[in-house]
């Protein structure tokens, strides 16, 4: 409360407890109703017209920046991984974005799809779960191409993926994958 707001109410208490107000003319008078002055009245107005714009605009100020928070973050996201990738830390890239399965942004889930691949390609990885990424990086793949079918990553990430899968399921399915890989490159 403003300090001017909070001196006019302590002498409208002051003159409520000797039982004297004065009134909108100016003149005193023993009432039970209190009636503030018309400065008072303006002054109080002007207080919490302040404030109100004040609240209104920290509010909308406060509504936009959450906004660019969100949108930073996913860029923040991004650039992270790409550095993850140029320093060839996979595992640690695979880690990183496995948090953000769930993003609805293609150029994250082409990313992490792009991660999968490359961790079922290190001799490292143990058969049963180089099947297993080869799987999710397609799935990944192909959710990033519903999100967004204009992301050419995407459509290129899908073709390794969709022929990674192939050797999986063999040489006919691979065959018949040939041609939706090759569109796919063409996008």
């Amino acid at each position: 409360m403003a300090a001017g707001t909070r001196s006019t109410l302590l002498s409208w208490v002051r003159h409520l407890r000797r039982g004297r107000i004065t009134g909108l003319t100016g003149c005193s008078r023993s009432i039970s109703t209190h009636v503030p002055k018309k400065s008072a009245l303006l002054k109080n107005g002007l207080v919490w017209s302040s404030l109100s714009l004040l609240a209104i605009g920290s509010y909308s100020w406060k509504k936009r920046a959450a906004v660019v928070y969100a949108s930073i973050r996913v860029e923040d996201v991004k650039e992270q991984a790409d550095y993850l990738y140029g320093s060839g830390d996979t595992e640690k890239l695979h880690e990183f974005l496995s948090q953000y399965r769930q993003s609805n942004d293609a150029e994250v889930l082409w990313r992490l799809a792009r991660a999968s691949r490359d961790l079922a390609q290190l001799s490292k990885t143990a058969p049963n779960d180089k099947k297993k990424l080869v799987y999710e990086a397609r799935e990944l793949a192909q959710k990033a191409l519903e999100i967004n079918e204009s992301c050419s990553a995407a459509h290129k990430w899908y073709a390794i993926c969709l022929s990674d899968v192939g050797d999986y399921e063999g040489m006919k399915v691979k065959i018949g994958n040939a041609y939706i890989i090759r569109n796919h490159f063409q996008v």
